[in-house]
């Protein structure tokens, strides 16, 4: 007899965890396919390399010296390898931040590697060639609503202190 309940209750659980067969209705909102494939991006390197870099600042505000800016034994394929080989599907990098420097050769400002700095080499496509080679997506992240040395802001300049050199450092 106890057997018989054994099995019977095993036989309503196991039928209890049968998919009902009413439609289950759709709980909004449903994500787009262009949501869908940005989940599926996986893992991505983001590389924040600017003029900071090499005057120890978290923020830089465009009134940075581009002589400062030569880093010689730079290496994009190097990135793009380890970044391949850390299982990274891409790399996203910062093209030009708040500071208005541009890592790559900008026809609207000066300030960038190519016209300003002793390095003379536009980064941004030769990361891009890396991540070719190495079969890795490639994307760029550009601050195009607030440039401080420019001073293109789309509206920015309404918010945080006026002068973005009293910003507190974090």
């Amino acid at each position: 007899m106890k057997k018989f309940f054994i099995i019977s209750f095993l036989f309503i659980i196991c039928y209890s965890c049968v998919k009902n067969k009413e439609e289950i209705e759709m709980v909004y909102p449903i994500p787009t396919e262009r949501q869908l494939s940005w989940q599926k991006l996986d893992y991505y390197a983001f590389i924040h390399f600017n003029m900071n870099t090499f005057t120890n600042k978290e923020w830089g505000y465009g009134d940075e010296k581009p002589n400062q800016f030569n880093p010689t034994e730079l290496d994009t394929r190097q990135w793009a390898r380890v970044a391949k080989e850390a299982g990274m599907k891409g790399i996203i990098i910062t093209a030009k931040h708040h500071d208005g420097f541009a890592l790559f050769h900008s026809k609207v400002s000066d300030f960038n590697v190519v016209e300003a700095t002793p390095f003379k080499r536009d980064i941004i496509r030769e990361l891009e060639q890396a991540c070719i080679e190495g079969g890795l997506d490639f994307g760029v992240y550009y601050s195009h609503a607030l440039d401080w040395r420019d001073g293109g802001d789309s509206g920015m300049k309404d918010y945080g202190p006026k002068n973005p050199k009293d910003r507190k450092q974090a």
